[in-house]
């Protein structure tokens, strides 16, 4: 299964400000994000980042997403596009595959990043960076035992806005 990590950043490597604020992304991220959601039908989030969407309201439509928590109350919730789980990131793209997905879209946050690239499961990164940089915030990978290469396949400025697309492969 080919895994995709999608994510906005800021020039210095940050993903969202202080309290998970993220509305310094541009529209054109944004409408790039919801583009590559359709396209792979399916977004893994980790709990924070889940929080953060429903308190912003942003609605992913028919997309399944999976948000992995050890919340409790959230581990018992049901929904039909979004999945709560405690599975391993490995396990996760196990039923996404059984499930009939090709792929599989990595978005965040830092932490949940992190232990898919640790496991060696992020085949490619789309990266849009914002001309912007933020003092403090959230990571775009916490701190790790990692270091994969990558393979520039793609730089490209999106529509009218300063916002910058990187798009890498792993190597592995």
């Amino acid at each position: 299964m080919k895994t995709i990590l999608y994510m906005a950043m800021t020039v210095n490597g940050k993903i969202a400000g202080i309290d998970n604020d993220t509305s310094w992304t541009s529209k054109e991220d944004w409408a790039g994000f919801l583009g590559m959601c359709k396209k792979v039908g399916n977004a893994i989030i980790g709990r924070k980042t889940y929080e953060m969407v429903k308190k912003e309201g942003t609605q992913l439509g028919d997309i399944l997403t999976v948000v992995l928590t050890r919340e409790a109350t959230l581990l018992a919730k049901r929904s039909t596009h979004t999945i709560f789980t405690d599975k391993q990131p490995r396990d996760v793209l196990a039923m996404l595959q059984e499930k009939g997905y090709r792929e599989a879209l990595v978005c965040g946050g830092g932490i949940l990043n992190s232990a898919f690239l640790k496991e060696g499961l992020i085949d490619e990164m789309y990266i849009d960076i914002e001309p912007l940089i933020l003092g403090r915030g959230i990571p775009l990978f916490a701190d790790g035992d990692f270091a994969p290469h990558l393979t520039l396949l793609e730089v490209k400025t999106l529509s009218n806005s300063q916002t910058v697309q990187l798009h890498y492969k792993v190597i592995k």
